[in-house]
């Protein structure tokens, strides 16, 4: 549950404070745009929402039409998620309870229409990774391609005919039982297509995560699929601009950022990664975070000096997409489970190459180049001194 005194999202301040001219002038310089787009969501999703306590919105990103292409329309959701049962509870019962709620969330995504649902990471655990505790937390981990999540999500993305990206806790059996973060990517057939393992782990505060899993070695794959080219860059990989960059490179129309983090660390930086790095990248981000304060059986430190503690922080989810043009829309509350719904136009990333001309002028061969002289044992860096 969120602690009494966190706010419900910046976007709602702001919108309950400004008005009339204000709030559109707000609007443009922040957003990106004056009119939000917002789209239109079925009576019966309302009420789900209301019912089951979830949080849905839903935008449109619009590009101009052209005389040789169609439009490209797709609907991407991204969801984030609270835990649903005390974490002290056995493991079966509390990845039931997080299928339960993600169940009806995902039902309400297909009842708008969405074609590609993206999951935060972790998404069916507690982000247990603080505790630096294998017992019983090793257990949530399963297996890439008949896991138990990953069974669930099948039967789901053929139901509705949707891509299904699941960030999960890979035990990988063909290598030793090595344990992976990873996001397995279902088809809109229900077959696992691919999947890519987390290229960067954070060793900062309470993020103790070597302690489970090494960076990971697939790459930057981007996976084709029925609505189009997507990748997902997991977490921690959003601080690392060349990390963004690979997939711009091998073609992604729309990274998703599945990610868990918290207040007071990250929070600041949380709205302009992710962003910058549809801008630079010329492609749609989906920055989705977890939600919720959750408190573990132990105390734990991670040698910075604070007293031991048995919570990790407010994961303040904040969800948003950010379109090439760099317009975004506003977050997910900070305090409640919701989902996110982008109409989303591909022609827009081929649009935003011509004007800006990034990946036109980007130099990868000057950058390549002092990169390998860089990795070198005897490399010596380019500063020009006195006599």
């Amino acid at each position: 549950m969120a602690a009494s005194n966190e706010i419900v999202s910046i976007d709602s301040l702001v919108s309950h404070s400004l008005s009339d001219s204000d709030l559109d002038e707000f609007n443009r310089i922040y957003y990106g745009r004056k009119d939000k787009h917002s789209l239109a969501i079925k009576t019966e999703n309302i009420e789900s929402a209301d019912h089951n306590n979830f949080e849905i919105a839903a935008y449109d990103f619009p590009a101009q039409k052209e005389e040789t292409r169609s439009p490209r329309i797709v609907r991407v959701g991204i969801i984030q998620n609270s835990i649903a049962t005390p974490t002290n509870k056995p493991i079966r019962e509390q990845k039931q309870g997080i299928f339960n709620k993600i169940l009806k969330i995902i039902n309400a995504a297909a009842c708008e229409g969405v074609n590609i649902v993206c999951l935060q990471e972790a998404w069916s655990m507690p982000f247990v990774f603080c505790t630096r505790e294998k017992t019983p937390w090793c257990e949530f981990a399963e297996s890439a391609t008949d896991g138990e999540s990953v069974q669930f999500l099948k039967e789901l993305a053929v139901k509705h005919g949707m891509v299904i990206i699941s960030p999960i806790l890979e035990r990988d059996e063909a290598h030793g039982d090595t344990i992976w973060n990873t996001a397995v990517v279902i088809n809109d057939c229900g077959k696992v297509i691919g999947k890519h393992r987390k290229n960067h782990i954070p060793r900062v505060g309470d993020f103790n995560e070597s302690t489970y899993y090494f960076e990971g070695n697939t790459g930057h794959p981007v996976f084709q699929t029925k609505f189009g080219k997507i990748a997902i860059n997991i977490c921690y990989g959003r601080h690392h601009p060349l990390n963004w960059l690979m997939f711009g490179v091998n073609g992604a129309e729309i990274v998703f950022n599945p990610s868990a983090t918290v207040s007071g660390l990250s929070e600041h930086l949380w709205g302009v990664e992710a962003r910058n790095a549809a801008i630079a990248n010329s492609y749609y981000t989906c920055a989705i975070n977890r939600v919720g304060t959750e408190q573990y059986p132990n105390e734990f430190t991670s040698g910075d000096g604070k007293p031991a503690h048995k919570e990790f922080g407010h994961f303040y989810g904040s969800s948003y997409v950010t379109a090439p043009d760099g317009s975004r829309t506003p977050g997910l509350s900070r305090v409640k489970d919701g989902l996110l719904i982008a109409q989303l136009d591909l022609n827009l990333c081929r649009q935003i190459k011509d004007k800006w001309g990034f990946t036109m002028t980007q130099r990868l061969d000057l950058y390549a180049n002092s990169l390998h002289k860089a990795v070198q044992p005897d490399y010596e860096q380019q500063i020009i001194r006195p006599n």
